[in-house]
């Protein structure tokens, strides 16, 4: 595995937090197919939205601070059509592209993936993110409802979603990334996560690495996608998605959390 030291701030944060050089971790990891990977600090965050917030859906609020106990690696960019294909040996997509992000996977093929990921690469290493640590990256130290601000007029910078998609997917790390290097975790496709959906759970939710629910009837979609019907407030870094885990089409993918040390 290919990796670089170059030590930003949220790589510095990591560094600081495990104690010292000795404890430094890579700023990016690259696997060997490809899946570049950036080191989010740990850290606490405030997780959903207002219910004053008037774009807000009931499932979103409370607000409610949380706390990320362990930094993390998460994809720079949604699972490409190519690393599905080196790992999975065919591409379900409709949209064909390379580089453009896999989509008509269900949270079911998304786990066979990640099974036959970590065979090939050693250990227990990848996973879906937790739909906090899903926000908590997304959000990148920012209060407001996109990375970027409050202006839904500026999404077309960050983002690929139904104002100018023209109605299909598009090469990932085209837009501009988020402040911690992530690239469309606005738009583009839905990305799954590891949590159960319940419009409830924020009001019991734990402070510290919540995991969701222990069981339920659909899996958290989140950061919008390039649908007709996908407007700029869906890709909110707040809103929530939900699908059944064995759902699949063209606006649905995902990208994974390595965890160091693993």
């Amino acid at each position: 595995m290919r990796l670089r030291v170059i030590l930003r701030l949220p790589a510095l944060a990591a560094l600081l937090m495990l104690g010292g050089a000795s404890a430094a971790l890579a700023e990016e990891k690259t696997n060997s197919i490809g899946m570049e990977f950036v080191l989010i600090p740990a850290g606490s965050f405030t997780m959903g939205a207002d219910k004053n917030f008037e774009k807000a859906d009931d499932d979103e609020t409370p607000a409610h601070r949380v706390t990320i106990s362990k930094p993390f690696y998460l994809g720079k960019y949604e699972v490409t059509q190519s690393q599905w294909a080196a790992v999975m040996g065919d591409n379900p997509s409709r949209f064909k592209g390379q580089s453009n992000p896999v989509e008509r996977v269900s949270w079911d093929d998304v786990q066979v993936f990640i099974k036959k990921l970590n065979q090939k690469e050693g250990g227990n290493k990848y996973r879906l993110p937790t739909e906090a640590e899903w926000e908590y990256a997304a959000r990148a130290g920012t209060t407001s409802a996109y990375s970027f601000g409050d202006d839904a007029g500026e999404l077309g910078r960050y983002a690929w979603y139904r104002d100018n998609s023209g109605d299909t997917t598009h090469p990932v790390g085209q837009k501009e990334p988020n402040g911690w290097g992530l690239y469309d975790m606005h738009g583009n496709v839905w990305e799954w996560v590891r949590d159960w959906h319940d419009k409830n759970y924020y009001a019991a939710s734990p402070a510290t690495d919540p995991r969701g629910p222990s069981s339920g009837s659909f899996r958290v979609n989140r950061g919008g996608a390039w649908f007709n019907y996908t407007y700029a407030g869906h890709c909110r870094s707040a809103y929530r998605y939900r699908s059944s885990p064995d759902s699949r089409h063209d606006g649905l993918g995902f990208r994974l959390t390595f965890s160091p040390g693993q």
